[in-house]
């Protein structure tokens, strides 16, 4: 057991690198070779994991959404619906050092997804993920008084976009305006007369 727990970490170990490559270089330049480099592995030993880049890839974009799935199911979701939903939907934003560092790397996969059909599925699944996640909260919040489905569409438009604009210009899009503007979001929805 122990040598499958070391493989799980070094996978792991790779994936970190993989997304340090691609924050600082581009995705265009997260080949294997540059990957394991930055690992401080062979391109050799990489290879024994992860054949092609394509399944690098792929791996190294599953693991955003693993640890971000982890992080949401973490949260206490009791209370009051308005207080649990902004905890969970803020975990999604690039709110910290290592939220901004999945958000690049997602922004980058996202991108790539629309070329190429080995990555479009994670993007698909995630996106799924985070729809379904959002309508729970539109459930919980305002069942009965809105029409759930396009409230849960406009509920994930604004933590997708607040995602990007953060990724694309965060010395505008802060920690702090993400979270104004997600909480003033859910208050008008909690608002919303029946």
């Amino acid at each position: 057991m122990p040598r499958l727990l070391d493989a799980d970490a070094r996978r792991r170990e790779i994936a970190d690198a993989t997304w340090r490559v691609i924050r600082r270089d581009g995705l265009e330049n997260a080949s294997v070779r540059n990957v394991a480099a930055e690992a401080g592995l062979s391109a050799g030993s990489l290879r024994h994991m992860f054949a092609t880049q394509g399944e690098l890839l792929v791996f190294a974009m599953a693991q955003v959404v693993e640890r971000v799935t982890a992080r949401v199911a973490a949260q206490d979701a009791s209370g009051d619906p308005l207080d649990a939903a902004e905890r969970h939907l803020l975990e999604l934003l690039p709110l910290d050092d290592e939220r901004r560092a999945e958000n690049e790397v997602w922004t980058a996969f996202t991108a790539r997804a629309l070329v190429d059909p080995s990555l479009r599925a994670c993007a698909e699944q995630n996106h799924d993920l985070v729809r379904a996640g959002c309508r729970h909260w539109v459930e919980e919040i305002a069942a009965g008084r809105v029409d759930v489905d396009l409230e849960a569409d406009r509920l994930h438009a604004v933590v997708d976009g607040l995602a990007v604009h953060a990724a694309v210009r965060p010395d505008a899009v802060t920690g702090e305006r993400c979270r104004a503007v997600l909480r003033r979001h859910l208050d008008l929805l909690a608002a919303t007369p029946g």
